[in-house]
């Protein structure tokens, strides 16, 4: 049974709010992200990015104290103010291609220690820790976990019921995204949504693991560090955006290798061919169309790749994953990628060019082959979150990418 309250955000008014909002730090590049901070003096990577008004490198505990500190003054300069009311918070997103619409709300470290909120990626320790550390000196969280859950016909309605009504925010930012919010401080409302997460047995986690993890981390060591502790306090929960499992977008990464681990072009064509049947399609742009089939270019030719069912055994869910496949078949046997997470002959790319980017990277001369296939669906990350287990490195590409500051909680 999933549990869910609502809570006092730390908001921007609405005047402000397109001007101190942003986008993910790591979504900048360094010339974007320094022109905001140049041009915008409501941004808040102001407040993530304080060593930018002296221009000079400091340690991590200095950094972190003054995070803390231009969060103090953005709230004393009434940038940001505490909402009274515990509230949901519906947010809507709409880009040129696809509508988001979830609840922002206080989501509990127990439901993911009890496993009713499920991860599908490994974490790692260090960068656990470094967000932990990061939660613990400034005390604020902006960016919500992304879960998703079921369609749930209670929670749509009284989304669409508010959705009829003037939205506390709406504004529009340069990449033509349209970003809407609207407040649930209705106590009925308030009580029925809870209601129907209660009645939701598991919750997944979409985007966001290792601060999903942080956030849980704090709180034990919070927990044990007060000797008057209830398990009410703020600190058991983080904040999230859940998102209905129908208008969850998943894409798929290509993969780019720079050699053929010493082999000839025949002789790697000749390993593949005890595992796939291959089709050269020439220059004719090559996508998948199902499940177990990759598309591949290689010297100036796309081929087509159809797994071979007798040369592969499916043993469990994993073992289905056209990511996993990839991995176990060419990457790891015939390509020498044991660690598809650091080695340096591999790098990822989330596709938004239609496929053409499998041939203009390696037409540039720096990489030797890429591989591209369907996006993992929302059944088959269920599928291998139910059976306990975790995707490969660089599976799936989710969004909505969540929007900065335009809800903090605070704990």
């Amino acid at each position: 049974m999933a549990t869910v309250k609502p809570f006092k955000a730390v908001r921007s008014p609405r005047d402000k709010v397109a001007l101190v909002s942003c986008k993910s730090y790591e979504l900048y590049s360094l010339d974007k992200l320094q022109a905001k901070l140049a041009f915008n003096p409501y941004t808040f990577l102001h407040v993530i990015n304080p060593e930018y008004r002296h221009y000079q490198e400091v340690s991590n505990k200095e950094r972190l104290k003054s995070i803390n500190n231009r969060y103090n003054e953005f709230k004393k300069k009434q940038f940001f103010k505490k909402d009274e009311t515990p509230s949901f918070y519906i947010y809507q997103k709409i880009t040129p291609k696809n509508s988001f619409c979830g609840i922002i709300a206080a989501t509990s470290v127990n439901d993911y220690f009890d496993n009713t909120i499920k991860i599908h990626e490994s974490t790692l320790k260090k960068r656990e820790l470094l967000f932990e550390n990061h939660l613990k000196h400034t005390g604020f969280n902006a960016e919500p976990i992304l879960l998703t859950y079921p369609d749930n016909e209670v929670i749509n309605s009284i989304i669409k019921k508010y959705q009829k009504k003037r939205a506390e925010y709406e504004f529009s930012t340069t990449d033509k995204n349209t970003h809407l919010l609207w407040i649930i401080d209705n106590a009925k409302d308030i009580n029925q949504i809870a209601t129907a997460f209660d009645q939701i047995n598991t919750l997944y986690i979409a985007d966001g693991h290792h601060r999903t993890t942080s956030s849980c981390l704090l709180a034990e060591n919070l927990a044990k560090n007060n000797p008057n502790h209830t398990g009410n306090e703020d600190y058991n929960f983080f904040m999230s955006y859940l998102l209905p499992e129908s208008q969850l977008h998943i894409y798929e990464f290509n993969r780019f290798i720079k050699d053929l681990n010493g082999l000839t072009k025949e002789d790697f064509l000749q390993k593949i061919a005890t595992i796939f049947t291959i089709e050269n399609r020439g220059q004719e742009l090559y996508k998948p169309k199902q499940k177990h089939q990759f598309s591949m270019y290689l010297n100036g030719e796309f081929y087509a790749l159809s797994l071979r069912k007798s040369s592969y055994k499916f043993t469990n869910a994993l073992s289905k994953l056209d990511a996993h496949i990839l991995y176990t078949t060419v990457l790891k046997p015939i390509l020498g990628i044991n660690d598809i997470r650091n080695d340096s002959k591999i790098i990822y790319s989330q596709d938004k060019s239609g496929g053409i980017e499998l041939k203009t990277k390696v037409d540039s001369g720096e990489f030797k082959v890429s591989f591209g296939m369907l996006p993992t669906t929302i059944k088959e990350l269920k599928a291998l979150v139910d059976a306990g287990l975790v995707m490969p490195p660089k599976t799936t590409y989710i969004e909505p990418k969540l929007r900065n500051a335009l809800t903090i909680y605070e704990f």
